[in-house]
């Protein structure tokens, strides 16, 4: 359901629905959220790469031991493609410069792929998709109180609010952006679930 949700969406997106909403959020995020969170955000975005995530997918499959937990890695994966697809065939340019925000000299290889399309979000994808992953092991592993559980969840609430802030006031996506990297990660996380 919620990938169907994406493919409409993106439709949405791609008959420029949500320009101006788009353009006026990013405006107000920069205005209203302070300097000092520049550089904590850009922290965040360099954790949500997909040399980082996928080295901590990798870490996972280790601690599971799951043969099937290989089918996680593809959907990881495969969503990448429908990522590249999105941007290659959704014609929706990124943020201009002048919204650019990240001031980290460092960026990963992936960094550097700039298809001239900014839809979907892969850092918002791929926080939802382990949000997801995260929050069904902590749902059924047993040597945690509900009360450990509940605060695990708000803290994984918590982190994939300030990416979907982040991306947007960083000057890397658009709102838009992120809503359909959220849909699109989500609903590769949620299918990944069937191999965990």
């Amino acid at each position: 359901m919620l990938f169907i949700l994406f493919i409409l969406f993106s439709y949405l997106v791609h008959k420029n629905l949500f320009t101006q909403l788009d353009f006026d959020t990013t405006v107000r995020l920069q205005n209203k959220i302070p300097a000092l969170m520049t550089t904590p955000f850009s922290v965040l975005s360099l954790l949500a790469s997909f040399e980082i995530v996928s080295v901590f997918l990798l870490i996972l499959w280790i601690f599971i031991r799951k043969l099937k937990y290989i089918f996680v890695l593809f959907l990881f994966g495969f969503f990448h493609l429908l990522e590249l697809y999105g941007k290659a065939f959704v014609a929706h340019p990124g943020p201009p410069y002048l919204f650019f925000r990240y001031d980290i000299p460092f960026q990963f290889p992936t960094s550097y792929v700039q298809p001239g399309s900014s839809y979907p979000s892969g850092h918002l994808a791929r926080t939802t998709f382990l949000a997801v992953i995260f929050i069904f092991l902590i749902h059924h592993f047993k040597k945690l109180s509900e009360t450990q559980k509940k605060l695990l969840y708000c803290l994984i609430v918590i982190i994939v609010g300030a990416m979907f802030v982040s991306r947007i006031y960083l000057g890397e996506h658009w709102l838009s952006d992120v809503i359909g990297g959220s849909l699109l990660g989500t609903a590769m996380g949620l299918m990944s679930l069937i191999f965990i």
